[in-house]
């Protein structure tokens, strides 16, 4: 399930960019935290494009920079 809203732990963007990495690192060094890809700041699934290369490359370049493994699922917006 998704958040309702962003908060100090729950970050929504609508596409991916390495610099978010930092959020990752944050959460990290934090309580934990979530990015959600394909959301919009209001909460509104807006979904990303190439989905499938994400789920590929996104755990790999979090292991290549931060050293840390993270969990990454694909979610449609009826989940």
């Amino acid at each position: 399930m998704i958040p309702d809203k962003e908060s100090q732990n729950v970050e929504f963007k609508q596409g991916w960019h390495d610099d978010y990495l930092k959020h990752l690192c944050a959460f990290a060094n934090g309580q934990g935290g979530s990015l959600s890809l394909g959301i919009s700041d209001e909460g509104a699934v807006v979904g990303v494009n190439n989905a499938k290369k994400l789920l590929e490359d996104i755990p790999n370049k979090v292991i290549q920079r931060l050293g840390i493994t993270v969990d990454v699922e694909l979610k449609d917006d009826n989940s």
